[in-house]
């Protein structure tokens, strides 16, 4: 088998693990909080949220101690210690031990995603390297599509099989990546900014629980409004120092590269409603048409599938369209699909009719986006700095997410016994909004040819 072929199944297996766990934790949900003593949606939401949290701030850190000190290393420490905190998220007697176990796989996730990409694409001539990052994304699309089904399945027996399933996929990969991949790195440079990463964890965590705990405490609140403050205070001081550090989280001169810029803007508003779909969803067909999780996973499976397909296959269309038109046409599909949502499905389940069309079309639009937003991230970056491309682009997708659960939080209140098809409702209009805005920042990314970096800006991305 070639070295190509080798690199991209251990890649694409871990891949796959990490997406597979965001999906089937979804639909663990309304059991965890049922073997929980009832916990409330306000703290199930942060066996999501802290996980995505500390994902986002380790990202770039974490991209860039991987260049410095091998990619090789990064993504099979990242691997090992996603593997064992899946085991102890499986034993979690508590909320909070889940939510800790949750904070150590994402701190894993930091290790193993930003190398993954900077591991594939160098294994790939410059002309193939858009059909690289479709397989690439293609492996998490795939994690997508089996998710929802698994994780219904799994959660039928027992919710903690949904991290469980993580422990052999992990070491199969564990032990393949030992033997296949190859090590790469960067000489020298300083440190990156530790303490900016947890400037940032802090920030997106204050805002998320000002967000959360609003209707609770009063948007009005001493509380809430010290919480936005202090969010708003970190935001200033995280600028302060990525413009000041030799190692900042978020470089500026890598901001000044359009092509990159535009494509986390995109991806920032795009993931806020994702986000809000992944839960929504699950909430929706649990408790307002009062399905089983192994029902609700085989019927949202169809748009992770969609989604797989078409990202699979969607390299060519990309290349035609360019990658802002494409990933503005993928997003309008998500803004259509939660349009007819608005329009067709009520409180009597008519699956076939009013949901599934939407899940399709949905599907295809989240297919479409991801490789057309991680392809612009990238064309326009140097190699040595795909690693960093992916962290920082993974990173405001993270944010997104966080955010838009959050959101969702505020809007269906704490209790599942709030939620309702007027709640839902009001999670789908977020979503169509963001969907939209999301098209809009697409087209602004315009194209650039990678010849057309500036050399200032390439430095700046090595710093």
């Amino acid at each position: 088998m070639p070295q190509r072929a080798k690199v991209s199944m251990v890649v694409c297996s871990a891949m796959f693990m990490a997406g597979l766990d965001l999906f089937i934790v979804n639909l663990a949900f309304p059991r965890i909080g049922r073997e929980f003593h009832g916990a409330s949606l306000a703290a199930l939401s942060w066996v999501l949220s802290a996980y995505a949290i500390v994902y986002a701030a380790l990202l770039v850190p974490a991209g860039r101690f991987a260049d410095r000190t091998g990619r090789r290393r990064s993504f099979l420490i990242g691997l090992s210690a996603f593997t064992v905190a899946s085991l102890a998220c499986a034993a979690a007697p508590s909320v909070g031990f889940l939510i800790a176990g949750r904070v150590v796989q994402a701190a894993g996730a930091g290790l193993l995603v930003p190398p993954s990409l900077g591991l594939l694409l160098p294994e790939f001539p410059p002309q193939r390297r858009q059909a690289a990052v479709g397989l690439w994304a293609s492996a998490a699309s795939g994690a997508a599509a089996a998710g929802p089904p698994l994780g219904g399945l799994l959660t039928e027996v027992s919710w903690r099989l949904v991290f469980l399933v993580n422990v052999p996929v992990g070491l199969a990969a564990f032990v393949a990546g030992r033997r296949i991949l190859r090590e790469t790195r960067e000489a020298g440079g300083p440190r990156p900014d530790g303490l900016g990463a947890a400037v940032l964890a802090c920030g997106v965590g204050v805002l998320a629980l000002a967000i959360i705990q609003g209707p609770a405490w009063g948007w009005k609140s001493d509380r809430v409004v010290g919480a936005f403050a202090a969010a708003a205070a970190l935001g200033v001081v995280l600028a302060h120092r990525s413009l000041r550090h030799p190692e900042p989280v978020i470089a500026a001169a890598l901001l000044r590269v359009r092509s990159f810029s535009m494509a986390c803007v995109a991806a920032l508003v795009f993931f806020l409603g994702f986000g809000a779909f992944l839960l929504s969803s699950v909430l929706f067909l649990t408790g307002v048409w009062h399905t089983s999780e192994l029902m609700a996973g085989l019927m949202l499976a169809p748009a992770p599938l969609t989604g797989t397909l078409v990202s699979a296959r969607t390299s060519g269309l990309i290349q035609k369209l360019g990658q802002a038109r494409a990933g503005a046409l993928g997003a309008l599909l998500v803004a259509a699909a939660n349009g007819w949502l608005l329009l067709r499905v009520g409180t009597t389940p008519r699956y076939a009719a009013e949901m599934l069309p939407a899940l399709v079309t949905g599907g295809a639009g989240v297919g479409l986006v991801i490789p057309s937003l991680a392809g612009a991230s990238t064309v326009t970056l140097p190699p040595a700095r795909f690693a960093t491309g992916t962290a920082v682009l993974s990173m405001t997708r993270q944010i997104g997410m966080v955010l838009g659960v959050a959101i969702l939080i505020a809007i269906f209140g704490t209790s599942t016994a709030g939620v309702s098809l007027n709640t839902v409702r009001h999670g789908w209009v977020l979503i169509l909004v963001t969907a939209v805005l999301s098209a809009g920042t697409a087209l602004a990314i315009g194209h650039r040819p990678p010849a057309a970096v500036p050399a200032a800006a390439a430095t700046g991305a090595r710093s």
